[in-house]
């Protein structure tokens, strides 16, 4: 197992190599609890044997619905053990698309963490046509816990369980993972055993740290990003802590003081602004010393070869100073922070650096496992503002109009239950990525992300938001006529609204009738039609996942017109032209 093959491998390297790791630690009453590999494979074949006992066979979906926390990864091993094909699902979607997923998947028993989603799942069971048995992790009263399942299976023998892993290979279909498509309607992406081993292998190169290092990790293992990333720490041998939480961060990075970790660009950002708002209390010599030195490291450039001797002199002061204490302040032991999912502003990412934070941007998508190009300083080094270099055994290459496309062992083998769709991403066994791209310094040097082909677009958090069933929702009430989702790149998503003006104007002669008189431009910035329009907003948000759902619109008095040159002649919305002509309203949005 030195070598792995499939993705439960990882388990039994761990016990060949490292017996004795902390292979995972969870906080339980206030103490890190550590799992050794021997408990950990214990566990996971236990799973694997109430699953059996339950009818669960090669090939059949399971689903998994949980955020992230130990339980998920021993049933994520325990399902693949055995041939079945884990469904990842975020705990955080809609009920409409929970129907969706579990009727195309065909997933016939599902195990979730709390209480919130069984019973959610539970109200839908009817409507989710295969759906025999839902097991939650938690536990309360009135549902079925998944400690059953070792129960259920005691009387399967581990023997059958080593056989049915023996019989697992590389290139069978180990996961679904849905992701939205620019229709709304999620697409079941299909990956492989040997397409996410592949892509935690190449992404290895990246991290030199040695076994018992220390991992922490707070996003959601449904998302290929952080799955393929703890692959990675349990392939080298790193151990894995989960945060309590969100809010807790701060305090676990103090206590773990890890040695790296991955971030979305908002977790980022926040730690940033703290920094920021930190300084801003100073007063004096003190404010004066912070500020030049922010000022100092906003100039870094990871290149040394690009910094001139002036420039090194001017950053020692300021690190010595100031800007080694950011370091300290998260820990002071990473040796890697990996940001992706979406975008981070140059600026901070600059900052960060010039701490010391060794902090490197890539690039991925679902559908390539999910790793293409990583900013490495032991390959070509790193380059703010890009996405960095293609990982070993993936291929780059840009269409005619600057398509990213890509080819390599982690590309998926397709979209689950629609050929189709693709036919229309992979090409001559290239896949069409959506993302419009620039090399920086060459071909296949460094990737920039330039823009989108597709209207889908991700807030900093590193989430999808499609526009169109938004906007179409937002239609629906008759006090809006047109809309465009904006908030690529930013914390949340949010609108340009053009109300429906002679609907508006009916509705406040009855409800308001002193302002009904009003010129139009005034009516429109009174505070009682700016409640009424985020009324309608809110009603409009419920049907979306808490990401997607809007907040600070802004009302705009003009409509879209092909006249005006908003619109096509299909009447498509122009959203460059859009976005250029009202961008001072929409910056202001996100201030």
């Amino acid at each position: 197992m030195n070598n792995p093959t499939r993705i439960f491998d990882l388990a039994y390297r761990q016990a060949e190599l490292w017996p004795d790791n902390n292979m995972f630690a969870t906080k339980v009453d206030g103490e890190w609890k550590f799992t050794k590999p021997s408990e950990f494979i214990q566990q996971t074949k236990e799973i694997s044997n109430g699953l059996l006992a339950l009818g669960i066979k090669p090939g059949d979906k399971v689903g998994l619905v949980c955020e992230s926390r130990y339980e998920w990864h021993v049933i994520d091993f325990a399902i693949q053990q055995i041939g079945a094909i884990v469904v990842a699902v975020y705990p955080n979607i809609t009920d409409a698309e929970y129907q969706f997923i579990f009727n195309d998947a065909d997933i016939s028993l599902c195990i979730v963490s709390n209480k919130n989603l069984y019973n959610r799942i539970s109200k839908l069971i009817d409507s989710m046509f295969n759906l025999q048995y839902i097991f939650a992790i938690n536990e309360f009263p009135d549902s079925r816990n998944w400690k059953e399942l070792i129960t259920i299976g005691k009387d399967i023998s581990d023997e059958y369980v080593s056989n049915l892993s023996q019989a697992v290979r590389p290139s069978d279909l180990a996961t679904l993972i849905y992701t939205s498509g620019t229709s709304g309607r999620p697409k079941g992406v299909m990956l492989s055993h040997n397409n996410m081993v592949s892509n935690f292998k190449a992404s290895n190169e990246l991290l030199v740290l040695e076994p018992g290092s220390r991992g922490l990790t707070f996003l959601p293992p449904c998302h290929a990003y952080e799955r393929t990333v703890i692959y990675c720490y349990l392939n080298l041998g790193i151990n894995v802590y989960f945060a309590e939480g969100l809010e807790k961060i701060g305090e676990n990075i103090s206590e773990i003081k890890p040695h790296i970790m991955t971030a979305v660009p908002r977790l980022m950002e926040k730690v940033y602004e703290k920094i920021i708002k930190t300084g801003s209390s100073l007063t004096g010599t003190k404010r004066k010393i912070f500020d030049w030195a922010v000022e100092v490291a906003a100039e870094y450039e990871p290149d040394a070869s690009k910094r001139s001797l002036a420039y090194n002199m001017k950053l020692a002061v300021a690190r010595k100073l100031v800007l080694n204490k950011f370091y300290d302040a998260l820990g002071g032991n990473f040796k890697n922070i990996i940001s992706g999912s979406a975008s981070l502003q140059g600026r901070i990412a600059r900052v960060f650096m010039a701490s010391g934070l060794p902090f490197y941007e890539g690039y991925g998508m679902t559908e390539t496992s999910p790793l293409i190009t990583v900013n490495n300083p032991y390959r070509l080094g790193v380059r703010i503002g890009t996405v960095g270099s293609p990982i070993s055994g993936v291929e780059v290459k840009l269409a005619e109009d600057g398509e990213i496309l890509v080819k390599g062992p982690n590309v998926m083998t397709g979209y689950y239950k629609n050929p189709e769709a693709t036919a229309e991403v992979i090409i001559d066994g290239w896949l069409h990525t959506g993302d419009i791209g620039t090399w920086v310094e060459g071909e296949g040097k460094f990737l920039k992300i330039v823009d989108r082909k597709k209207e889908m677009f991700k807030i900093s958090g590193g989430k999808y938001v499609v526009p169109a069933p938004i906007e179409n929702k937002l239609s629906e009430s008759k006090f809006i006529e047109q809309a465009m989702v904006v908030g690529d790149g930013e914390k949340f998503p949010s609108a340009l609204i053009v109300p429906n003006f002679p609907n508006l104007k009916e509705w406040a002669q009855e409800a308001v009738p002193e302002i009904a008189s009003l010129p139009k431009n005034e009516f429109l910035k009174h505070s009682e039609v700016q409640k009424k329009i985020n009324q309608e907003v809110r009603q409009a948000n419920q049907f979306f996942g808490n990401w997607e759902q809007l907040k600070k619109c802004v009302i705009i008095p003009d409509e879209f017109t092909i006249e005006g040159g908003e619109l096509t002649p299909t009447l498509k919305k122009k959203r460059k032209v859009i976005a250029e002509k009202y961008k001072e309203e929409i910056s202001n949005i996100f201030k």
